[in-house]
């Protein structure tokens, strides 16, 4: 009868089992909220009750808003996009994403040749995008000049498509090419170059765009000239860490050396003035110009290709990572490429690098060793790179993990360098100007190069519509 008693007896309940059975559902979604998305998706085959609450749309929002930030996913909430989508779906759609879409921007102006004004065609000009407005500054141009001149055109969500640019005309620092320009908070920090002479200049500015009202330039107080401030250069390259300080790197100084030397400027609070220091690491990327930074997370920011001392161009990748107590150091990630067939052609000088929606690097265009100009569309996923507990002898992974080349579906266009590109506040378009292509003589000579004045968007192509198929097979075109 015992043993009767036993086989008959009910398993204990799963109350007493699991108490977390027992927390309501708020307490249950701030916990899912701490864990990984594939944890996330497994609790959800737990139960039905789980599986709703895994599945909710408010969940996936607040798992969007942890991923992407607030500012990407308020954006994307404004958009056509939103419509009839879930949270979730937008998530795996960003996840999976493999593929752009470009579209050519046009001036409301073009037929009216009196009332049209845009700015000439250039290279190794700086673009940002600050306050909904896109800001061009300076570059070089054809025959041999240096431009000072200072562009701003609003983007309007509604209407991507087109721009109408606005020239400011007082208050520009002076003309230079190979300079550059981030944005920190509501403001452009701009940084060095070379002038019409050769010179290479070593001056910082900061500009504020107003709504519709243009953008004023004035020079940065850097301090007495007894501080450490970096050497004049152009072909740099810098980013804004950690909201209030900018890094630079490398670059042409004088006498057309390569420099391998990282600085910080941190701003003061009111952005009235800045203080330079020089990163001091046991090991640094080697020298270099017409390489890219990129800050992945306030601590963290990635330096991919470029040109190096033996004229030899790039495609290393290294971490510059700041922790707690000021320390610095360069580590560089090192891949597999076995399963990457394509990556022959990463290596890159001249081209641009942004961080857009889902955590990625986007990587478009710029030069190999031959010249030959690119048009093809990378992304390097940073989520696989771990945000703390890096060692110096630096970081492998696999190379199919991380690089991506992604498919390119309707408007192609030209294969540029030393063009510039910024991306708006949701993350999923990406604004490019300008950059050299390719002439009508040999693509190779430089009597065959060319500057380019054209402005197109990148967009992230996110799940796929019939129209999106059909251009994929060659349908319908």
């Amino acid at each position: 009868m015992a043993a009767e008693s036993t086989r008959n007896s009910s398993p204990p309940s799963t109350s007493q089992s699991s108490p977390i059975i027992n927390l309501p559902d708020d307490h249950l979604l701030t916990i899912l909220l701490l864990l990984p998305v594939d944890s996330i998706l497994s609790f959800s085959m737990t139960c039905k009750r789980y599986k709703s609450l895994a599945c909710s749309d408010s969940l996936w929002e607040a798992l969007c808003e942890r991923e992407w930030g607030p500012t990407s996913v308020d954006a994307l909430k404004l958009s056509s996009l939103r419509d009839g989508f879930s949270w979730m779906l937008m998530f795996q759609r960003v996840y999976k994403m493999d593929s752009v879409c470009c579209h050519k921007i046009s001036d409301p102006d073009d037929d009216d040749e009196e009332s049209s004004s845009f700015p000439i065609p250039r290279a190794s000009h700086s673009l940002n995008f600050v306050n909904d407005h896109l800001v061009l500054f300076g570059g070089g141009c054809q025959g041999g000049r240096h431009l000072d001149d200072t562009w701003t055109s609003y983007v309007d969500k509604s209407n991507q498509s087109i721009l109408k640019w606005k020239k400011v005309e007082s208050g520009t620092p002076s003309g230079r090419f190979g300079h550059t320009c981030i944005v920190i908070g509501e403001y452009l920090l701009l940084f060095g170059g070379i002038n019409d002479r050769g010179e290479r200049l070593n001056d910082t500015w900061i500009g504020q765009v107003f709504c519709h009202e243009g953008l004023a330039w004035k020079l940065l107080n850097v301090g007495s000239l007894q501080r450490p401030c970096p050497p004049p250069r152009g072909a740099h390259s810098a980013c804004c860490i950690a909201e209030k300080k900018m890094v630079v790197h490398g670059g042409i100084g004088l006498n057309g050396v390569r420099l391998g030397d990282t600085w910080i400027l941190e701003l003061s609070e009111d952005f009235t003035s800045g203080t330079w220091h020089m990163v001091e690491s046991q090991q640094s990327p080697p020298p270099r110009s017409g390489h890219t930074l990129t800050c992945i997370r306030e601590n963290q920011v990635v330096l991919f290709g470029g040109r190096g001392l033996g004229y030899d161009v790039l495609d290393d990748v290294w971490i510059l990572d700041i922790q707690e107590q000021c320390e610095e150091k360069w580590i560089q990630i090192f891949y597999n490429f076995q399963d990457v067939p394509e990556h022959a052609s990463l290596p890159r000088v001249g081209h641009s690098a942004t961080l857009v929606l889902g955590g990625r690097i986007l990587i478009y265009g710029g030069e190999d060793s031959y010249r030959h100009r690119k048009d093809d569309f990378w992304v390097l996923d940073v989520k696989t790179i771990p945000s703390s507990g890096l060692k110096p002898q630096g970081l492998s992974l696999n190379g199919s993990s991380v690089w991506k080349k992604l498919d390119r579906i309707s408007y192609g266009p030209k294969s540029r360098s030393f063009h510039r590109a910024c991306v708006d506040c949701s993350g999923r378009f990406v604004y490019v100007f300008g950059g050299m292509v390719d002439g009508l003589l040999q693509p190779a000579a430089s009597s065959g190069l060319r500057f380019d004045g054209e402005l197109f968007m990148v967009e992230l192509v996110l799940g796929f519509s019939d129209l999106d198929h059909q251009q994929r097979t060659g349908k319908g075109m």
